[in-house]
């Protein structure tokens, strides 16, 4: 073999990096921010009270609900078996959403960003409903005449990774990956 012959030597493509781990401190991000949040505003607005930041928009409150989304349910003859099916429910989302993001979380992608960010909203919303038999709502926004129902930092992250797994369904998919 001649000094100008090159060697032909396989490509071998290296596995790409188990994202599971970070995608699972983004779950464990959520938590730990729910926490704190909910923590400071049980600490500083004892249940009922509010303090307006931007008036007749925003304001910070502390709500204790015992329902389901939006309250649904909050006021049932029986609150026991709202709270039991309500943490039965939570429960089994997790596990699925657990077995998803542990499927699609090799790699990091909006998928995977979206299901821990989800992850970490629904174990967020199950440790209030587990420990305190009530869900911790916070934040209440006016728009005009609209009323939104308060809602915490848990809340927004299932609802930021539900718009997010929405926007993957519907982008446009690149002509190869059929």
């Amino acid at each position: 073999m001649s000094s100008t012959e090159e060697v032909a030597s396989p490509v071998v493509e290296a596995e790409p990096k188990d994202r599971r781990g970070l995608v699972l401190a983004i779950s464990a991000l959520v938590i730990l921010i729910d926490r704190i949040t909910k923590y400071i505003v049980s600490r500083e607005l004892p249940n009922g009270q509010a303090h307006t930041v931007i008036p007749g928009v925003f304001r910070i409150s502390d709500v204790h609900n015992t329902g389901a989304a939006f309250s649904m349910f909050a006021e049932n003859a029986s609150p026991t078996t709202v709270r039991n099916v309500l943490i039965a429910f939570s429960v089994i989302a997790v596990i699925i959403l657990f077995g998803m993001l542990w499927r699609v979380g090799r790699y990091l992608t909006l998928t995977s960003v979206a299901l821990a960010l989800i992850l970490g909203g629904a174990l967020g919303n199950l440790y209030d409903r587990v420990i305190y038999h009530y869900v911790i709502d916070f934040l209440e926004v006016r728009i005009y005449h609209y009323h939104w129902p308060d809602f915490n930092v848990a809340d927004s992250c299932i609802v930021i990774g539900a718009c997010l797994l929405l926007i993957e369904i519907f982008r446009p998919q690149p002509a190869d990956s059929r």
